[in-house]
């Protein structure tokens, strides 16, 4: 098994920066956006480019912290029953334009049951995608507005975003178990657990 780093901590600073420029230009009445980020590490990346937006236009943008499980599409296929963690969106999502935000969009599974609970909460105006990175592989019509960093991968591998908030740390490596058939198909498993509860991977 090899292990790569793909992301430094510096380079997850200035690629957040940005995106936080981006989101800016894209969204001009930005007093109506709201960052909600998929848990668990979608939310503090959120945050982190809530506080980029701030200081670079001295606005403050709502907050949110999004729990997809109900709205998975692979509950029936899990063995034991999934942790349902708590969705706290502080305001109200009517006609607000909504950035959801991930660490990586892989199938796009978990960011249309996303949009499925964002729907289930109120009636946006918009629903945009952020992510750090975007790995291929979508199963589903999925495109992000914002990506930090394309890395083309096999199914074969595992991308891995570390956060000092959750992890403590901030990188994002990428795992190669080609040489080792038992060693991949455990790995499968962890993906498929990390994109369930944690939504990693997507």
């Amino acid at each position: 098994m090899s292990k790569k780093i793909l992301m430094t901590p510096e380079d997850i600073r200035r690629t957040l920066a940005r995106i936080a420029h981006e989101t800016i230009e894209r969204n001009k009445a930005i007093e109506h956006l709201i960052l909600v980020g998929m848990r668990t590490r979608g939310v503090p990346l959120a945050k982190r480019l809530a506080a980029n937006i701030e200081d670079f236009e001295g606005l403050k943008i709502p907050v949110g912290a999004l729990d997809i499980t109900p709205y998975r599409d692979d509950l029936a296929s899990l063995n034991r029953q999934p942790l349902v963690k708590r969705t706290d969106i502080p305001v109200n999502i009517d006609g607000k334009s909504i950035v959801l935000v991930d660490d990586v969009l892989y199938t796009g599974r978990s960011t249309r049951a996303a949009m499925d609970a964002l729907i289930d909460l109120g009636r946006p105006q918009s629903i945009q995608l952020a992510v750090l990175v975007d790995r291929g592989h979508r199963e589903l019509p999925i495109r992000a507005d914002y990506v930090g960093k394309n890395i083309p991968s096999s199914r074969d591998e595992e991308i891995q975003v570390r956060l000092v908030e959750t992890d403590g740390i901030d990188e994002v490596t990428i795992i190669s178990v080609a040489n080792n058939k038992s060693l991949r198909g455990e790995l499968r498993k962890v993906d498929t657990l990390k994109r369930s509860y944690y939504g990693s991977g997507k």
